[in-house]
């Protein structure tokens, strides 16, 4: 019992650290950031989304992470992106599972692969990908457009992309881009300056 309760502490430890370090509420100007941390702290917050369920495998999550400098940024905006970007790829996955038994979930599993590098000493690009459904080159040259959602009324509000194209385009002087393939996937690729 007691190995129990020192498990169940440690669990609550990792995620009120890892809150603590998405939100950065402590941060509210440019500061030198380990992205790692940052999309990690993203990825424990959503773990309760990609564990296994009864109706299907745990989403698998592929790191290709780089050897990255500290990044000049606002760190809890730019986890807020790596949250609506994440979240919109369980999403998708959710639904284009639909009517797929948990066997052929699992001989070919939902995955979403992360990869880091640094561009020419000087830039920072962040590929999130997944293998989900894609989507449409109507759908992709809206996915920024404020207040567009491809979701049912209630399950968004079509703001999430549309903010994150800001902080990245308007607060990091970056460049946030979709590549989208019907029955392939999507791809968002971040890149923002190593020193703003």
């Amino acid at each position: 019992m007691i190995a129990s309760m020192e498990v169940g502490t440690q669990r609550i430890r990792d995620i009120v650290l890892s809150l603590r370090n998405f939100s950065r509420m402590d941060e509210a100007d440019f500061k030198a950031v380990n992205l790692h941390d940052g999309i990690e702290s993203t990825l424990l917050i959503l773990q309760f989304r990609l564990k296994e369920k009864t109706e299907r495998p745990e989403i698998q999550v592929i790191r290709e992470y780089s050897e990255l400098p500290l990044v000049e940024c606002y760190a809890g905006q730019l986890n807020q992106v790596f949250m609506n970007i994440l979240v919109n790829a369980i999403d998708a996955f959710e639904e284009s599972n639909i009517g797929r038994t948990f066997e052929e979930l699992k001989a070919h599993p939902n995955q979403i692969r992360i990869k880091t590098q640094v561009i020419d000493n000087q830039v920072i690009g962040i590929r999130i990908s997944d293998n989900g459904k894609g989507m449409s080159e109507d759908v992709r040259n809206r996915i920024f457009d404020p207040f567009f959602t491809t979701k049912p009324v209630g399950k968004g509000t079509g703001m999430g992309m549309a903010i994150s194209y800001q902080i990245i385009t308007e607060k990091h002087q970056g460049t946030l881009e979709c590549i989208s393939t019907i029955g392939q996937g999507s791809e968002f690729i971040i890149q923002i300056p190593l020193k703003q």
